[in-house]
C-alpha cells in the first residue's frame, strides 16, 4: 500500500446522538459534526488516503454507524467501535456486527476506561472475560486510560498476552505539567509485554490549548519511541478533538513529522502506516 496511515479520528452527527462530553462552551471549536466530507478535506494534500475511526461514545449503534460510514467510503480503512465488555453476550454481540453491514471494517473495540471510578477496572472477571471475546475475535483492543490505570492495563495484557493491545494517547501523559514520571516508568512497563503497541496521537490537547511546541512534545513523543520502537508505533491526528489545541489538521501531522524526523525511512513507514497495517489488519479489511 502507498501513501500514509492516520490510526485514530472521530467523526460523528450530533443530530443524530448527543455527545455529553463536547462542551458547547468550551469546545465550541468541535461542537459541529464531522463527516467523511469534512475528513477528506481535513487530509487533502497530506499524503494520508486510509483512516481508522475510533468510537466517540459507549453506544452500541454508533459502532454499527460507523461501519456503515466506512463501507461507503474507503477513506475509512477501519472502525474501532464499542460493545459492552460485561456483557455475558459480548461474543454474540462481536459476532453480529462482524457479520453487519460493513462488518469487514471492524478492527478492534475500545472503551472509556479513563472515565471509570477503578483504577483496576481492566482488571475485573467481567471484564476479563469481555476482553478475550475480543481476542477471539480476531480484533485489537484500544486502551484509553490515564497514566494511573496503566499499571492494570500492564497487567492485562500480560494476562491476554494473544490479545493486539493498542494504548490511544501515549497513556495520556501530564505534557503541560512537563512531568515526565512517573508516567514514563509506567509505560516502559507496558511497553515490556509485546502485544502492545501506542498511538503517537492526542499530544497536543494534552500539552495546551493556548499553545504548545514541539519541544514541548518531543520528551514525551521520544519516551514512547524508545520504550516501544517505530515497529510498534502507530500516528494518529485525534482529528477533530486535536483541533481544540491545533489550527489544523496540517499542524497535528506537522509534529508527528518532526518528532520522527530522526527516524530512518523504514521506521518512519512503520509509524505512518505499517504498525497500523500489521495490528489492525487494515489490508485485508480494505
Amino acid at each position: 500500500m502507498t501513501g500514509r496511515v492516520d490510526a485514530h479520528h472521530h467523526l460523528w452527527d450530533l443530530a443524530v446522538r448527543h455527545h455529553a462530553w463536547i462542551d458547547p462552551d468550551r469546545m465550541s471549536r468541535i461542537h459541529r459534526d464531522f463527516s467523511t466530507v469534512d475528513l477528506a478535506a481535513a487530509v487533502a494534500g497530506t499524503g494520508v488516503d486510509r483512516t481508522v475511526v475510533v468510537q466517540s461514545v459507549a453506544v452500541a449503534a454508533e459502532t454499527a454507524e460507523l461501519l456503515a460510514v466506512a463501507a461507503a467510503d474507503d477513506l475509512v480503512a477501519g472502525v474501532v467501535g464499542w460493545v459492552d465488555l460485561t456483557d455475558p453476550a459480548v461474543a454474540d454481540r462481536l459476532a453480529e456486527l462482524v457479520a453487519g453491514p460493513g462488518g469487514d471494517r471492524l478492527v478492534g473495540i475500545r472503551h472509556l476506561v479513563q472515565a471509570e471510578p477503578d483504577p483496576r477496572w481492566l482488571c475485573r472477571p467481567d471484564v476479563r472475560r469481555g476482553l478475550a471475546a475480543v481476542e477471539a475475535a480476531g480484533l485489537a483492543y484500544d486502551l484509553l486510560v490515564f497514566p494511573h490505570q496503566l499499571p492494570a492495563a500492564t497487567e492485562a495484557a500480560r494476562a491476554l498476552s494473544d490479545l493486539r493491545l493498542v494504548l490511544d494517547h501515549l497513556g495520556k501523559p501530564p505534557i503541560a505539567a512537563g512531568a515526565l514520571e512517573p508516567w514514563a516508568g509506567l509505560l516502559r512497563r507496558l511497553a515490556a509485554e509485546p502485544g502492545v503497541t501506542v498511538k503517537l496521537s492526542g499530544m497536543v490537547t494534552e500539552a495546551s490549548s493556548s499553545g504548545w511546541t514541539v519541544e514541548d512534545l518531543r520528551p514525551f513523543a521520544d519516551s514512547a519511541l524508545n520504550a516501544f520502537g517505530p515497529d510498534r508505533t502507530m500516528f494518529g491526528s485525534d482529528w477533530p478533538v486535536c483541533l481544540l489545541a491545533a489550527d489544523g489538521y496540517a499542524d497535528v501531522l506537522a509534529a508527528a513529522d518532526a518528532l520522527t524526523a530522526g527516524l530512518s525511512a523504514g521506521e518512519r513507514a512503520a509509524v505512518f502506516g505499517g504498525t497500523a497495517d500489521r495490528v489492525y489488519g487494515l489490508d485485508a479489511g480494505s
